[in-house]
């Protein structure tokens, strides 16, 4: 592994395939992030955030 930023794509690639297994979190289970996300939703208060924002452009 280089000791130094990556110029290319392919250099990039070939410094992540050198990271250890053990890093890299081989043979783990990690949860879906998107399992326990709420659906997004826009309340009275980030609206009042906005309303006025085409005076502003």
């Amino acid at each position: 592994m280089r000791n130094t930023e990556a110029d290319t794509l392919a250099e990039l690639i070939e410094d992540c395939t050198e990271v250890p297994g053990e890093l890299r979190g081989e043979g783990r289970a990690f949860p879906d992030p998107h399992a326990a996300a709420e659906p997004w939703r826009v309340d009275d208060a980030a609206y009042a955030q906005v309303a006025d924002l085409d005076a502003y452009v």
